[in-house]
């Protein structure tokens, strides 16, 4: 069997509020708090196969964003380690690591933010191939052409700024910006999050064509399920830093296996559910400054038993291609022999 294309093995990353001058002098007498740690992403194994498009799903703050970061290598993992087709790439020599980055690349919320309004369109999407012998600078017109072209831009409007185009088109330079090394790991962070629903549709077109054109693979990060659930093969669901179900997207959405994917695939929106009273998953999601012990969602969760106070369930194969990590589902699958 072939190691999968991007692995995040036992990764964790936490966010460490040091404390000012005025609490470490305070600090001297015995008054003075504790540094405060963010918890953002908690031992979680991921692997994703080449070809694949992943869903990322959970509430805000459930660490969604920083793990795409983790996968990509803006951050460091505190704990853990990536992997690129099985070598883990913190390791490699500084001229393999660095081509190994360039084969992932990272497509930001915000459309306009992820931009610099001082720098025109062909410089934008064109930089980063020059400065890494893509291309040579004399290509570069010729090059974002025909990167604007295949995200259905006018090549012609190249010497604009992000201001004179609309949130759709700023998105699409996004696109063309990531793709211009030429990658083969795209993470989208909420990349269409911030369009109107008509845009939205003709962006999630397009990454479906460019997956097809391309041969890219996607971790798809998203608090829409019905985005995830038309763009993604397999659907990973995350609480307070820690995954706590992985599946087929049919399945899952057709069964969810924990509690919290549940509540979410419940409270989903759906047009033939008008009628129905909204009921949002009890309680307000626990800080990652103090995570509950146990189990993270044993305070919200209606099924709850003492174990689940006490002890992380382990996440475990419950049926072919589906993992959970609850204490309902105590057993292992076993595969037949």
């Amino acid at each position: 069997m072939t190691a999968p294309l991007v692995e995040l093995a036992g990764v964790s990353r936490r966010f460490v509020r040091r404390r000012d001058l005025a609490a470490r002098i305070a600090g001297l007498v015995g008054a003075g708090g504790a540094e405060e740690v963010v918890h953002a992403v908690d031992r979680v194994d991921l692997a994703i196969e080449p070809g694949e498009v992943v869903g990322l799903v959970g509430e805000s703050g459930c660490g969604k964003s920083t793990l795409g970061r983790l996968a990509v290598g803006l951050l460091p993992p505190s704990e853990g380690e990536r992997r690129w087709r099985g070598e883990p790439i913190d390791r490699l020599p500084a001229a393999r690591a660095r081509e190994q980055q360039l084969r992932m690349q990272m497509i930001f919320q915000d459309p306009y933010a992820s931009l610099d309004p001082r720098q025109r369109v062909v410089d934008i999407v064109g930089e980063a191939v020059v400065a890494h012998g893509r291309i040579a600078k004399r290509q570069q017109v010729e090059y974002v052409g025909l990167m604007l072209n295949r995200v259905g831009l006018d090549p012609t409007l190249m010497r604009r700024y992000p201001h004179q185009f609309s949130g759709g088109q700023r998105a699409r330079i996004g696109i063309a910006r990531a793709l211009a090394v030429q990658p083969e790991f795209l993470v989208c962070d909420e990349s269409v999050a911030a369009l109107d629903v008509s845009i939205q549709a003709q962006v999630l077109n397009l990454f479906i064509d460019l997956r097809s054109a391309l041969a890219l693979t996607y971790l798809f990060i998203s608090h829409d399920l019905s985005v995830v659930r038309h763009l993604s093969d397999r659907v990973v669901v995350m609480y307070l830093g820690r995954v706590v179900e992985s599946g087929t997207a049919d399945a899952l959405f057709a069964g969810p296996a924990h509690p919290y994917t549940g509540a979410l695939i419940a409270e989903a929106g759906r047009v033939e559910a008008r009628k129905r009273a909204y009921r949002p998953v009890v309680g307000e999601i626990p800080s990652p400054l103090a995570p509950p012990p146990g189990c993270h969602f044993h305070p919200r969760c209606p099924r709850a038993m003492p174990r689940c106070r006490e002890a992380a369930p382990p996440l475990v194969d419950i049926a072919p291609g589906r993992r959970v990590a609850c204490w309902l589902h105590e057993a292992p699958f076993a595969p037949p022999a």
